[in-house]
């Protein structure tokens, strides 16, 4: 069985180191795409894993099969990876590398949270190959923990999944998570997935297994709140029409 603390990649014997970013100390996004309106929540901060979050541990798998259809798993990682954003639902932003999703870079996200706030952070592209990949999140994410997406066939049929392991990464983010956010966010994963097989021509409906793995929350993380995003964001954007301001106009 594989280890519920460690990517799905990590348990690839296949991935060779090239496949793997490389220790990185602090996160910088470079070379991204570009778009007057993103916000920088990420360059400085250190990618997190899911010990290092506060709320409950959660694993969560988001599934579509493709039955309807006869795709090579190969073929729809490449598109995902290439297409990575568009897939996403509408209203939310990727703001990936020039260079696509390889292993070591960073991307930015702008993503609608609970009470239609946005909330700018990003991600680290820990793992990828022809198979799959995994993403990182920052310090000030909404949780701390792996993405892991990946298509495969079972019994002749073509999977496509998300499989995430995470903490809310702060007191506030757990409430909010509790409340309505894990709902939310089973919705959009489950509705990238439905967009990933209609690019392939298919109609298969995405479904949702949630496992809890630990119920306690660590108390010694709640200072994690220092680095929430959402807060930070909600600041950047309230205060951008003074901070732009040209001196003449004071």
């Amino acid at each position: 069985m594989s280890d519920p603390t460690k990517p799905a990649a990590a348990d690839s014997e296949q991935g060779d180191a090239a496949s793997w970013a490389k220790p990185i100390t602090h996160l910088t996004a470079t070379d991204l795409q570009p778009d007057p309106r993103r916000i920088n929540n990420v360059d400085g901060r250190l990618a997190t894993n899911p010990l290092q979050g506060f709320g409950r541990m959660w694993r969560k798998r988001h599934q579509v099969r493709m039955a309807d259809i006869d795709v090579d798993p190969n073929a729809v990682i490449a598109t995902w990876k290439a297409d990575f954003g568009s897939f996403w639902p509408r209203g939310n932003k990727f703001y990936g590398p020039i260079t696509g999703l390889a292993p070591g870079e960073v991307a930015l996200i702008d993503v609608v949270i609970p009470g239609k706030q946005r909330l700018s952070t990003g991600v680290l592209v820990l793992y990828a190959d022809h198979e799959s990949f995994s993403l990182m999140t920052p310090q000030g994410h909404v949780f701390a923990g792996w993405i892991t997406f990946s298509s495969y066939r079972e019994e002749g049929v073509t999977v496509a999944q998300v499989d995430i392991l995470m903490r809310a990464s702060d007191p506030f983010y757990e409430i909010g998570m509790e409340l309505m956010g894990h709902r939310q966010e089973n919705t959009f994963w489950e509705q990238t997935l439905a967009n990933v097989a209609t690019r392939f021509g298919s109609t298969a409906l995405a479904t949702t297994e949630v496992e809890l793995i630990d119920p306690r929350r660590q108390w010694k993380y709640a200072r994690n709140v220092f680095q929430n995003s959402a807060i930070r964001t909600g600041f950047k954007r309230t205060t951008a029409p003074f901070r732009h301001r040209r001196p003449n106009q004071a």
